[in-house]
């Protein structure tokens, strides 16, 4: 079994894509990668990942919301992890 991983961002507040975040992906403490979301705020993360329990980190471009972490726990397949970000709020969901 392996897994992939994926994000979008999306600026809420300006109503597009946020490029240039900032996103790492972690396992055990390690930085297994490091990507900056591209022009229409997409990163893809890992290929070939071992299922089991990640954190995303995310650097979005927000005043107040300087780092969004997430813990997420990835099993056979493809996973899509969004972040909508403004300076007044945050979601994240699971993606297809």
């Amino acid at each position: 079994m392996t897994c992939s991983l994926s994000t979008h961002v999306l600026d809420t507040a300006a109503g597009r894509p946020a490029g240039g975040v900032a996103v790492e992906l972690r396992r055990d403490g390690s930085v297994l990668a490091s990507e900056e979301t591209d022009g229409d705020g997409r990163a893809r993360l890992a290929e070939g990942l071992a299922p089991g329990l990640y954190t995303l980190a995310f650097a979005p471009p927000s005043p107040f919301f300087r780092r969004v972490t997430l813990e997420v726990e990835l099993e056979d397949g493809h996973y899509h992890v969004p972040l909508l970000v403004s300076p007044y709020g945050c979601a994240t969901y699971r993606g297809s």
